[in-house]
């Protein structure tokens, strides 16, 4: 199999657009990346880690969504390969860089490739305990948005289970922060940012609808519910109810590998 027999195309937009658009697109769209062009040509990928970074920066805290532009957020993460690259390789160029696969040829975007992609062509046997992370980084309700933002930037990670005593109460993703960001942004008066921001916690903006799975739910069926709801990665519960672990794409990558 070849990356043109699994690729798909991607929405697209320009590095000159603002960052308020394209999270209305992704919104719209229900996506959490954007291909960014300029005359025809690759300039990047926009990520919900690259607008949560770009959006939560101190030095540009002041100015509204509206008035940054994609390229300020644009991210360089992806590797570029031919159609008839055979899938094994584009598996491995994805989990060694982290980002997506753009299929071109002569320099054109024909299309791109994402964990999804994988997700959706293989099969999988085994449990979600067996290939779970077992020691996720979780965060509490009264945390500050801005810890949970640097715990996701330093670490990596795109979601975060939140805990209260003991229990799993909600869920925190780089969404979550970037569209509450944007509207900080456009409703928080400049002089009061810096501090009404301080107070903005966890548990203001977490959704407490947690999706999740149990440590015996098969691997073929916890990547299904991954992608019904389109999440990075779900909590893994015991069957006491408590938080077990945490299964990410970056897991089931593992797991397709191997």
């Amino acid at each position: 199999m070849q990356a043109k027999d699994i690729m798909v195309q991607p929405y697209r937009i320009d590095k000159s657009d603002t960052i308020s658009h394209a999270l209305d697109l992704m919104e719209k769209k229900n996506t959490k990346r954007l291909l960014v062009i300029h005359d025809d040509q690759i300039i990047g990928v926009l990520t919900m880690r690259s607008l949560t970074e770009q959006l939560g920066t101190r030095k540009k805290l002041s100015k509204p969504a509206s008035s940054l532009h994609v390229a300020t957020a644009v991210s360089d993460n992806f590797v570029k390969v031919l159609p008839d690259t055979d899938t094994r390789d584009v598996l491995t160029l994805m989990k060694k860089k982290g980002g997506v696969i753009i299929v071109t040829d002569n320099g054109k975007a024909l299309g791109w490739v994402t964990p999804q992609e994988f997700m959706k062509i293989n099969h999988f046997t085994g449990f979600a305990g067996e290939v779970m992370e077992k020691s996720p980084i979780v965060i509490s309700p009264s945390d500050r948005v801005s810890h949970a933002r640097r715990l996701m930037l330093d670490k990596n990670v795109g979601r975060l289970p939140v805990i209260e005593n003991g229990k799993l109460v909600g869920i925190i993703a780089e969404d979550d922060i970037a569209f509450a960001m944007r509207s900080f942004r456009d409703l928080v008066a400049d002089n009061q940012q810096d501090s009404r921001i301080k107070n903005l916690l966890v548990g203001d903006i977490m959704t407490r609808s947690v999706i999740s799975v149990y440590t015996n739910t098969p691997i073929a069926e916890a990547v299904q519910t991954m992608l019904e709801h389109d999440v990075g990665g779900v909590p893994v519960l015991n069957l006491d109810d408590e938080l077990a672990g945490f299964l990410a794409r970056r897991n089931v990558l593992n797991t397709i590998q191997e």
